[in-house]
């Protein structure tokens, strides 16, 4: 058909930066094996790609994966459309990996410090873990970082942005979601792709989470939706806040100059009282939710606290500079663009007056 050969196509476009790109990482990097992961399934990930509006109109396919891709085109045009977002190939083609995610991402810090152990690319910059295509190399390389005394933690990641580089996929680890969460999955990838400003994770990530929470009320709205108050946005910042005040804790914690004995001690007793706090709160306040149970009573280290700020940062301060731009999609993404554009420093303390001046 015409339209898998345009994916065809686009793939030999494509290809040839490939190997180019990986010559440029590897130069920086004695990990031969582990860029070579990454080259694998990415191309992986292309060749598994059909187009969206061929599945839908085959009606040999399932009728629930039919319908929930038909959501997704209209989120799609949604996208684009309504929201200014990059209007491309991107989640117009669908890929079924057979697996749960599609990386699994290992984070790591010093035993006693919440400084992630940081790992920089070209045109991503540096970032606070590494990605894996498969779940046994993350845990093999995570097994690795433990005998050298490092906190680790290994976390499944359902999709991701290559910012333009490809026409990324809709996934079968995004369909799991509800209809909310799959819109709003597609608006905070296609974000990533209107702006992305490398080495800073938290203005992307923040700038992303703004636009994807901001973009699906809108898209409730246009479909005769209340816009959700939504308890599960409530519950999550909540999580959030308890998360940071532990982490603070901690860093004092750390800065302490106590012996290693003690404070390995002490870093255990900071772990069980976020648990505490955690049920109490669940208990108090969320009528018993346990949504978070399994991730919360698991094995805990500094580590896995990580992620927690990372995304929402600084989506107050996104929040104000949209209302500053009047609400106008274009207006509020040349004035990010603006922002992205400033040394980080700078960049940090303008992020920080958007917020006190909200």
């Amino acid at each position: 058909m015409l339209t898998t050969l345009v994916i065809e196509l686009l793939d030999r476009i494509h290809r040839p930066w490939v190997p180019l790109l990986g010559a440029v990482l590897l130069s920086g990097c004695s990990s031969l094996d582990y860029y070579g992961q990454l080259a694998r399934g990415q191309l992986a990930l292309l060749h598994a790609r059909q187009p969206v509006q061929t599945l839908i109109d085959d009606p040999a396919q399932p009728q629930r994966l039919r319908q929930r891709l038909a959501l997704t085109q209209a989120a799609r045009i949604f996208a684009s459309a309504s929201l200014g977002l990059p209007d491309n190939g991107s989640y117009r083609v669908y890929a079924d990996i057979r697996r749960p995610y599609v990386v699994w991402n290992l984070f790591a810090t010093a035993e006693f410090s919440l400084q992630p152990e940081t790992h920089c690319f070209p045109i991503a910059g540096c970032v606070a873990y590494r990605g894996y295509y498969q779940l046994s190399r993350a845990r093999g390389a995570a097994a690795l970082l433990k005998q050298q005394g490092l906190d680790t933690w290994v976390g499944g990641v359902e999709a991701y942005s290559t910012l333009g580089w490809f026409d990324d996929p809709l996934l079968n680890t995004m369909l799991r979601w509800d209809d909310d969460r799959l819109a709003a999955l597609i608006f905070h990838e296609l974000a990533h792709q209107q702006l992305y400003v490398p080495g800073d994770t938290a203005f992307n990530e923040s700038f992303a989470s703004f636009v994807e929470r901001e973009g699906l009320d809108q898209w409730r709205a246009s479909r005769g939706l209340f816009t959700r108050g939504d308890e599960d946005s409530r519950r999550r910042d909540a999580l959030t806040r308890l998360v940071l005040d532990a982490r603070e804790r901690l860093e004092q914690l750390y800065a302490s100059g106590l012996p290693p004995e003690r404070m390995r001690q002490a870093k255990a007793g900071e772990f069980e009282r976020l648990r505490r706090d955690y049920r109490a709160m669940r208990d108090r306040d969320w009528g018993g939710y346990n949504r978070f149970d399994a991730w919360m009573e698991g094995p805990m280290n500094n580590a896995k606290l990580l992620p927690f700020g990372l995304y929402d940062q600084w989506v107050p301060a996104f929040a104000a500079l949209f209302r500053e731009a009047g609400g106008n999609w274009q207006a509020f993404y040349r004035r990010a663009g603006e922002l992205g554009d400033l040394p980080q420093q700078e960049r940090m303390r303008a992020l920080e007056s958007l917020v006190a001046n909200r």
